[in-house]
Formats: structure tokens, C-alpha cells, sequence
């Protein structure tokens, strides 16, 4: 089978360098090896809230001078600040092109209510979400927070008493819902993703009403676990209409249904271009001669190979197995690729547990183009997005998901370019 380009790997990263590459009308397969990182998200999305030495960051793109000062190596550094602010209003169109609504600005951060009622900086987050913009007050009166009871996975009092310390007017309350008794049958059963899955059936729409209803006469707003709406936001609207007030969803512990239908959403975007996707496969070995790669061969497809001109990987990090590490070493398993300064292994943690860990900038070692480099070769048809690259922080710097965009937004580029100079030879050579 041959493509004009190959993904490994259909995360964040991934999707969004196959979308770009489908719209430019090029072939594309993504081989997908399981559940990504999306499965385990807020919904929202980063794209810097700090500068490596902890300074606070309200206007990203900014602050990319001094990021480039303090961490050269950061994938944002590497590619330099006019690209990266040219790729993150790509990234910005294309999400909301594929359907997602979203609310936010590359211009200034905002705040998101976490599940413990934090306010927690962020680029982007879903419509459904609570969100603040900096220097102004949420004004949204009294708030009701709705928790489903024997649902361990949203707390209402904990959330209401943070909000109260916030300087917000929060209650919690308790929604007995018999429709869900037989979850509750099941600890292991009782998740937002099977919650929602009975809380969006139209038949039970009455029911929901009726039990909530009494609860929140006293309400402006009202607050629930992020646990309805699954496939669509309909169901979220359709209460929200019955009720007569406000709804607003809060990220649970994974599976998170905002970070699904994040994912859900662009992996039908990219399939409605020409896309394929190839799930539960996983590229098992790689075929190069000299610098380049001329295929790869996965275990669902055997000797069948998967040939193509260009190649991203998009594997993530040690979460996805995109990295390994072992007691002595980190290794990125596919190629054994090189990989950024590896520190001695007592090096790799800070026993202070909420500070920056150091194993969170190891990954890949790329060119300025993010290509991948083996025995400090650069492999010319191989470009690195996402969580597998190295250089940066993810979760102290708050960029996770803006260096998967932007890294995946430019590798689509540079591979769109490449065709197009093969385009432009041939039509030189036929002249």
C-alpha cells in the first residue's frame, strides 16, 4: 500500500498534521495503536501558561522571545517565533473548521474551573466549560453543583467549597438517578463515559428533569460532571432548555468524555478528507536505505508494507510507550532513535513531588525542521510531533498540547512542500 505520507500515531499530533495533509489533497494513513492521551483530557487545550523558571504567562505568543532565551531547546525555540505564531492561528482555524467550539485566543490566556473548582490557566477549552477571562470576574451567581450519587469521580462539595473560596456563591447537591442503579451495581462500571451513554438516550431526558429540577430552584448555574453528550451535545442542550438555566461540564477523572469528543471529533474530520485510519495496528519495524525511510510494516498488516514518500511520528511519550524507560535507560523503541541529554538516572526525578520532573523533557533529538536524527544522522523523510519530541515541559510549562498543534501543523507544511517541489521539477523536466 502506498501513500503520499504515513503517521505512527493518532493523537493530537498526529490527527491534526493528517487533517492538514488531507486538506492539501494529498494521501495520508494514520496507524493508530490504541487509546491516546486525548482519552485522559481536560477537553481544553495549552498553549504556553509558564516560562521554564515559573514566571506566569498571559499572552503566549509574547512570551516566545524569553521561552527562547531560557530553553533553546523547546520545540517552539527550535522552530522560531514567526512560525510558531503563523502555525497557531492554523491550528486555531482548522479546530474550529473540523467542528470543535471552542472558546479562547492565542492573544490571552483564560481560565478554566478544573474538578476541584480551580481556576487553571489554558488556550482553548470546549463552549460547555466554565471559563474566566483574566482580569475580569465570573459573574454567574448562584451555582448549583450537581453530583450523581455513587459517582466517586466528581466530588460537588469539594468543588463547591473552592469555588466558595474563589469568592464564588456554590452549593453542592446530590441527584439520585434510579435510571443508573444498575452502574452502581458495579464500581468499576460507574464512569462518565458509561453514565453518559444512559444520560443521552432521549427516553430518559424526562426522568433526568424531574430529579434535578427540585434541586436548583435556587440556582443561576448550574455545574455537572462532564458526563452527558457523549457522541453529540445535543442531549446537553436539550436539559439545558428544559431546565430553563445555564449548564456548564466539568472535566472527571479519565475516561474523560470532553477529551473524547475532542478526539472523536478530529478523527472524522480527517476521514471525511480521504483519511485512513488504521486502528489498533502498530508499526513494528522500519525499512530504511541510506537517510531515508521507504516503509514501514505494521502487525495487522504483515508482509503487506506501507510505503510512502514522507513519514511522521507521532507516538507520544512514556504514556503511550512512545518513550521506554528502564531502571538504567530511555529509549524510544521503534528506531532507537537519538534521543535529548539523558541525565543520570538518580537525575531523572525531583523528590519534591508537584515540582518539575526532569524525565519530562526527554524525547527525541530532532534538526531545526524537527526530523529525526540516529547516530547523529538526520533521516531525511522523518519528521517528530507531539509528546515523543524533546526539550520541553509539558504539564509545569503548560504547552502540551499547543507543541503537539504546532508540530504537527509543521510537518504537514514541510511535507506539503516537498510535494511541491517534486511538482514543480516535473513540471520543469516536461517543459
Amino acid at each position: 500500500m502506498k501513500y503520499d505520507a504515513v503517521v505512527m500515531g493518532g493523537g493530537l499530533a498526529g490527527l491534526m498534521c493528517g487533517i492538514r495533509l488531507t486538506q492539501s489533497g494529498l494521501s495520508c494513513a494514520i496507524v493508530s495503536a490504541g487509546q491516546n492521551a486525548l482519552h485522559f483530557s481536560s477537553g481544553s487545550l495549552d498553549l504556553l501558561t509558564h516560562l521554564p523558571d515559573g514566571q506566569v504567562v498571559e499572552k503566549p505568543l509574547d512570551a516566545l522571545d524569553k521561552l527562547s532565551e531560557q530553553s533553546p531547546e523547546h520545540p517552539y525555540s527550535r522552530l522560531g517565533k514567526l512560525s510558531v505564531i503563523k502555525l497557531t492561528h492554523l491550528a486555531e482555524a482548522l479546530l474550529q473548521q473540523s467542528g470543535m467550539k471552542l472558546r479562547g485566543s492565542s492573544d490571552e490566556n483564560h481560565y478554566r474551573i478544573t474538578p476541584l473548582g480551580h481556576k487553571r490557566l489554558t488556550w482553548l477549552s470546549p463552549e460547555s466549560v466554565p471559563t474566566a477571562a483574566l482580569h475580569s470576574k465570573m459573574n454567574m451567581g448562584n451555582i448549583a453543583v450537581v453530583g450523581i450519587e455513587g459517582f466517586l469521580d466528581f466530588q460537588p462539595q469539594m468543588v463547591s467549597d473552592e469555588l466558595q473560596r474563589e469568592g464564588f456563591n456554590a452549593s453542592p447537591y446530590y441527584v439520585h438517578l434510579p435510571l443508573l442503579d444498575r452502574l452502581r451495581e458495579n464500581p468499576s462500571e460507574f464512569r462518565a463515559i458509561n453514565v453518559a451513554r444512559w444520560l443521552d438516550r432521549p427516553e430518559n431526558m424526562a426522568e433526568i428533569v424531574a430529579e434535578i429540577k427540585p434541586l436548583i430552584t435556587d440556582a443561576e448555574t448550574i455545574f455537572m460532571p462532564a458526563c452527558i453528550g457523549l457522541d453529540t451535545e445535543q442531549p446537553l442542550l436539550e436539559l439545558q432548555k428544559q431546565l430553563g438555566k445555564p449548564i456548564y461540564l466539568l472535566p472527571t477523572l479519565p475516561p474523560s468524555l470532553l477529551g473524547i469528543r475532542l478526539h472523536e471529533t478530529l478523527l472524522r474530520q480527517f476521514r471525511r478528507q480521504g483519511g485512513i485510519v488504521m486502528p489498533g495496528d502498530k508499526v513494528t519495524s522500519v525499512n530504511c536505505i541510506g537517510s531515508r525511510i521507504e516503509s514501514v510494516t505494521t502487525r495487522n498488516h504483515g508482509d503487506i508494507s506501507l510505503k510512502a514518500s514522507q513519514f511522521v511520528l507521532a507516538t507520544g511519550s512514556f504514556f503511550n510507550n512512545g518513550l521506554v524507560a528502564e531502571f538504567d535507560r530511555v529509549y524510544e523503541p521503534l528506531m532507537h532513535l537519538d534521543l535529548c541529554h539523558i541525565p543520570e538516572r538518580a537525575q531523572w526525578t525531583n523528590k519534591a513531588f508537584f515540582a518539575s520532573q526532569p524525565y519530562m523533557t526527554f524525547g527525541v533529538q530532532t534538526d531545526e525542521q524537527l526530523r529525526a536524527k540516529k547516530d547523529g544522522q538526520t533521516i531525511e523523510n522523518l519528521y517528530v510531533a507531539g509528546a515523543v519530541l524533546g526539550g520541553f515541559d509539558p504539564l509545569t510549562e503548560g504547552c502540551g498540547a499547543g507543541v503537539s498543534l504546532i508540530s504537527g501543523l509543521h510537518a504537514a507544511g514541510e511535507i506539503m512542500r516537498y510535494f511541491e517541489r517534486q511538482r514543480a521539477m516535473q513540471a520543469e523536466v516536461a517543459q
